[in-house]
């Protein structure tokens, strides 16, 4: 379980947002939603302690994140994986590099051990057969795919996907939405998805944050977001051209 508990976080005079909390349950899908600058890959990088805030705590199992050395927390990082916006392949390799690349800096696995489970997480993004190709020869949506195989090949506890459909035709973005989906029931994974895309947010997602004016402005269950009268968050559902 991740707790986030008044977590504060500006950039020199410039407040991102001020006292969040909110509960990340083991196995639950959470979307961050909010307008650009909002602070959500802001609030993301908290969880995995790429960034450090001004006050608050991140608890995972009850450890505060923030407080722990830097040993300890390479092993925490480790917990994480991390789908990035534009898949942030290495494109003078091959997709079954790139995926194997996590395993040969932080795993004590033989080659032979590394091709199997490489191979066990293209298998799983449904892309067994393109391994030898560069990142340069798949669309946009293999990419992705690719991506997500190299977040799951250290077998970690939780994954973060910064905005996984973007730049993706609908099609291709709902072929993304049930690989999210299908990484949690299969892996039992607790996924973070930051994303504008409210298609997505209903279909993946257990509960929603929306981060608004400097705070966590609402943060509730589908349900609770379907029968909301919050007015900001509802110009930000009607803004995307999406009913719910």
């Amino acid at each position: 379980m991740i707790e986030i508990k008044n977590l504060t976080k500006s950039f020199g005079s410039n407040l991102v947002w001020s006292d969040v909390s909110l509960t990340i349950e083991d196995g639950e899908t959470l979307a961050v939603i909010g307008k650009s600058g909002s602070g959500k890959s802001v609030l993301m990088k908290h969880l995995n302690v790429l960034l450090y805030p001004d006050s608050g705590e991140v608890l995972i199992d009850d450890m505060n994140v923030f407080e722990i050395r830097y040993a300890r927390l390479r092993k925490l990082r480790q917990r994480f994986g991390v789908l990035f916006q534009g898949a942030a392949l290495f494109d003078s390799i091959s997709a079954h590099e790139n995926v194997a690349f996590p395993l040969r800096f932080f795993s004590e696995l033989n080659e032979k051990q590394i091709h199997e489970r490489v191979m066990e997480c293209l298998e799983l993004v449904n892309l067994s057969d393109i391994g030898n190709k560069s990142p340069a020869e798949l669309s946009g949506g293999m990419r992705k795919r690719i991506g997500v195989a190299r977040a799951i090949v250290m077998e970690p506890e939780y994954l973060l996907y910064d905005e996984p459909t973007s730049g993706l035709d609908p099609q291709t973005s709902d072929e993304i939405n049930d690989l999210i989906i299908n990484m949690a029931d299969t892996l039992d994974i607790t996924s973070i998805v930051i994303t504008h895309d409210m298609h997505s947010v209903l279909r993946v997602a257990d509960k929603v944050a929306f981060l608004d004016k400097q705070i966590l402005s609402w943060y509730g269950t589908l349900d609770e977001l379907r029968n909301s009268d919050h007015k900001e968050l509802n110009a930000f559902i009607r803004a995307s051209e999406y009913t719910i």
